[in-house]
C-alpha cells in the first residue's frame, strides 16, 4: 500500500503540507482542476522554488481575489455540493469538523454562530480540500505522522492577540491525543510554527508513529518564515508498507486494532440512515452498511454496522447515538485481510486515465479505470462512459497481465 509520512521539521501549515504534496509530484495544474470542482471563485495558486536554511523545497502561494468569508456552515456545504470524489469529501469533511470543533471550543459558542478570522476565507478550503485531493490524486491510502512541532510557548505579543502555541491548535492536539515535540531554545522567537490548519489535516487523517516502509520520494513544503537557526519547512516522505503481512495467507495484509460498530433499529428513516452514514464518512469509518433485519414484535428493522480503526472507536459511537434513535451500540474488536492495491495511470486513445491495480501475492489479479477521470473523458469527448470504461481496463489489463 502507498502510504506517507509527515516530518515537520520546523511547523506545519496547510500551505506547507500541500506545497509538500506539489514537490512530490502533484500537478499545479490538477490542483488548479481541483478548485474547478470545488467550485470557489476568485482563488490562484502559484508555487515557486526556494530555501529556508539550505533546504530546498516548494513555497505554495494561494491568492484570495474575492475577499470573501464562509461561515462554517458554508464551508461544509461547498465541500459537499462539489463534485469531487467521495473520498476526497468525506476527508475534507472530517477535517473542517475537527477544526469548527476546537474553534467552537476555544470561542465557547456553537458552529452555527461560529465568526471565523483569518480560518474562515478560500484560503482554509484550498488547503484542506487540496491536501485530500492531493493524496488521491498520488493514489497514498494511509497516512502517519511524526510528533507535532508547535515552538516555544510563549504568552501574547500585542493587547487582544492569542499566545503560541494558538488556542485551536492546542485544541486539536488534546482532541487527537496527539505527540509534540520538547520545547528548544531555537524556537525561541519564532512564534507559531504549526497552525490551526496544519494541526486539523494531521490529526484528522495521521496515525502518529512511522511504519516499516520502502521509501521512494521525498516531498518538502516551505512556510513564509525564515529563521537563521532553524528551516520553516515540513517533509513528506512516500513510500510502499510491505506487501505482505506476517500472517499464514502470504496474500494480503492483516489489518488490526479495527472495531465493529453495530445497532438495531427499527423505528428510522432512510434519510436518518443516509446522514448517519454520511457522518460516519467522514469521522474516518472504513465501511459503513445497512442489513434488514426482522425484530421484535414482527417489525421490520436494520442492522447498522461501521468498521472504524481501534482510536476514532469513541467518535463513530458519538455519531450513532447522535444521528440515530437508538439507545445502544455494540462493540467488538475485529482482523481483515486487505490485498495490496496501487494506482497507475494508462493511456488511452481518448487521454490518460488513472488504474486502480490489485494485487494478490505480487500479481495483478483486478484492474479497475477511476471514474472521475473516465467521467471526465467522456463529457469532453462526447464518447458514453461505458465505452471508456471499458477501454480503459482494457489498455490496463493488457499493460500489467
Amino acid at each position: 500500500m502507498r502510504v506517507a509520512y509527515i516530518q515537520s521539521i520546523g511547523g506545519a501549515s496547510g500551505d506547507m503540507l500541500l506545497g509538500a504534496l506539489l514537490d512530490l509530484g502533484l500537478p499545479l495544474e490538477e490542483l488548479r482542476r481541483c478548485l474547478e470542482l470545488l467550485g470557489i471563485a476568485g482563488v490562484e495558486v502559484s508555487a515557486s522554488t526556494e530555501r529556508r536554511c539550505e533546504v530546498r523545497g516548494t513555497n505554495l502561494t494561494v491568492t484570495c481575489n474575492a475577499g470573501r468569508r464562509y461561515s462554517p456552515r458554508e464551508m461544509s456545504g461547498v465541500v459537499s455540493g462539489s463534485a469531487l470524489p467521495d473520498k476526497v469529501k468525506s476527508q475534507s469533511a472530517r477535517i473542517l469538523e475537527n477544526l469548527w470543533r476546537a474553534e467552537s471550543r476555544v470561542h465557547g459558542e456553537e458552529p452555527d454562530v461560529l465568526e471565523l478570522e483569518e480560518l474562515g476565507t478560500a484560503d482554509t478550503l484550498v488547503d484542506v480540500v487540496g491536501f485530500a485531493y492531493g493524496l488521491h490524486f498520488l493514489g497514498i491510502g494511509d497516512v502517519y505522522s511524526a510528533p507535532l512541532v508547535l515552538g516555544a510557548s510563549s504568552p501574547p505579543r500585542w493587547p487582544g492577540g492569542y499566545s503560541n502555541p494558538a488556542p485551536a491548535t492546542l485544541e486539536l492536539v488534546a482532541m487527537a491525543g496527539a505527540p509534540a515535540v520538547s520545547e528548544l531554545a531555537i524556537h525561541e522567537g519564532a512564534g507559531e510554527l504549526t497552525t490551526p490548519t496544519g494541526a486539523a489535516i494531521i490529526t484528522s487523517l495521521a496515525k502518529f508513529g512511522r511504519p516499516p516502509m520502502s521509501v521512494q520520494a521525498i516531498g518538502v513544503g516551505l512556510g513564509n518564515k525564515n529563521p537563521e537557526a532553524f528551516p520553516n519547512a515540513l517533509r513528506i516522505w512516500l513510500g510502499e508498507t510491505a506487501d505482505l503481512a506476517a500472517g499464514e495467507t502470504g496474500v494480503a495484509m492483516r489489518q488490526q486494532d479495527i472495531v465493529l460498530l453495530e445497532t438495531n433499529l427499527d423505528d428510522v428513516t432512510g434519510e436518518i440512515l443516509g446522514y448517519a452514514q454520511e457522518r460516519l464518512f467522514a469521522v474516518g469509518a472504513l465501511d459503513v452498511w445497512h442489513t434488514p433485519i426482522q425484530m421484535k414484535k414482527n417489525r421490520p428493522g436494520v442492522i447498522l454496522s461501521a468498521l472504524l480503526p481501534k482510536r476514532l472507536e469513541d467518535a463513530g459511537v458519538e455519531v450513532i447515538l447522535r444521528e440515530t434513535p437508538t439507545l445502544g451500540v455494540r462493540s467488538r474488536p475485529v482482523e481483515r485481510f486487505v490485498a495490496r492495491r496501487d494506482i497507475q495511470e494508462v493511456e488511452t486513445e481518448f487521454g490518460a486515465v488513472r488504474v486502480k491495480l490489485k494485487y494478490l501475492a505480487g500479481e495483478v489479479v483486478a484492474a479497475s479505470p477511476e471514474y472521475e477521470d473516465c467521467r471526465r473523458i467522456a463529457q469532453e469527448t462526447g464518447r458514453p462512459l461505458q465505452e471508456v470504461f471499458r477501454r480503459a481496463e482494457a489498455e490496463a489489463r493488457e499493460l500489467y497481465r
